[in-house]
This record gives structure tokens, C-alpha cells and sequence, in this order.
């Protein structure tokens, strides 16, 4: 009698466990989260001259991130921007920019990033990525965090994340330029790229 009340002991013992496993599997969601354009900012620095830096951004652009909330884990990235969507607030340089010396919108319209890793340090992910620009692919870390998870007024889950990346736009076959009579060059090399992005939890 006492053997068969410990069998059932522990068989009930495994059976809880085995049912807190399974709650703990049904919390746990991977969901999609697509960014909202309207909150979010796609922005770039490159220096002008070698004395400053001049900024731009893109207005175009759709997206998502795949993510387990309770595991703070991205499972995966996809961004897709419109290259003709480019703007620095100055209609004369953003018609160069579109043309063959640099993006070449015409032969190259769009502009994707495909997420190959993310890990988590801390509170920071370091994430690797396809970029595809200007016709040529090549990976681009970016560094960036999770701000916070919120709903807003209209019952819609919103989560924000803010990014820094680099690129060297030779990388990818934009290689246009001028020297000055100082020996510097009208446009850097180096692209730093910022984002602010927020997302909606798709439903």
C-alpha cells in the first residue's frame, strides 16, 4: 500500500510538472510586430567636406519583427525601403542621390535587410543582417535596443526599438567623389545609420 502511494505520488509529481512546461510553452508567443512608418525614422549621416556631416532619411518603407516577448528574443527581421524615397532637404542633392552616381533608383528601386542573427548582451542585441543595396548584398551588424512594450488608446500593442549601424558605401558600389583643393573629399566613405522604430503586434 505504501509503495502504490508513493507510484502515485510521484506520477502526480510528473504530471504537474509536465503541465507547468505546457503553460509556460503557451505564454511564450512568438508574434509579428510591423512597424508603424508614421512613428518611425530610417536616418543616415555621411561627412561632407571632412568639416561636417550631412543627414538624410528615407520616407518609404514596410517592415516587420518577429519576437517572444517573455524571452526578450527576435526571431526575425525584414525592412524593404524605396531607394526614390530618399530626403536631406535639399531637392538638388537628392536628385544626385538617385541618379547613377549612387543609389541608381531607377535600375535598383528598392533597398532590403534581411536579419541572418540577433543576440541578446544585456540589454542590447547585436544583430546581423543581408543588406541589399544598389544591387550588391553584403552582411551589416546593427547594435540597437527593445525601448519598452506599450498599448495605446486604440487597443493596439506597440513595441519601440532604437538601432545604430555602419556601412562603407564603396562596399556596395557607390563609389562617386570629388577632391577638394585641400586633398580632402566632398563625400565620405563611412554611412551611419540611425533608427527609431516602432511597431504594431499584428492581430
Amino acid at each position: 500500500m505504501i509503495m502504490n502511494r508513493s507510484r502515485v505520488w510521484t506520477q502526480s509529481i510528473i504530471v504537474m510538472g509536465f503541465l507547468v512546461l505546457c503553460s509556460l510553452n503557451v505564454r511564450a508567443e512568438t508574434a509579428r510586430w510591423n512597424i508603424d512608418p508614421d512613428h518611425s525614422l530610417i536616418e543616415f549621416r555621411v561627412a561632407h567636406m571632412v568639416i561636417s556631416k550631412t543627414s538624410g532619411r528615407f520616407l518609404d518603407y514596410r517592415g516587420f519583427v518577429e519576437m517572444d516577448v517573455d524571452a526578450r528574443t527576435i526571431k526575425a527581421i525584414e525592412a524593404t525601403i524605396n531607394a526614390d524615397s530618399i530626403n536631406t532637404n535639399h531637392e538638388k542633392r537628392d536628385g544626385h542621390l538617385r541618379n547613377a552616381d549612387f543609389l541608381d533608383v531607377k535600375q535598383f528601386p528598392t533597398i532590403t535587410y534581411t536579419m541572418k542573427t540577433a543576440q541578446k548582451d544585456g540589454e542590447s542585441y547585436k544583430v546581423i543582417g543581408n543588406l541589399t543595396l544598389h544591387g550588391v548584398t553584403k552582411e551589416v551588424p546593427l547594435t540597437g535596443t527593445l525601448n519598452g512594450i506599450t498599448k495605446d488608446p486604440w487597443g493596439n500593442t506597440r513595441a519601440g526599438f532604437t538601432a545604430e549601424g555602419k556601412l562603407n558605401r564603396k562596399d556596395f558600389g557607390m563609389v562617386w567623389n570629388k577632391t577638394l583643393d585641400t586633398g580632402g573629399l566632398v563625400v565620405g566613405d563611412d554611412v551611419h545609420i540611425h533608427l527609431d522604430i516602432e511597431c504594431i503586434k499584428a492581430k
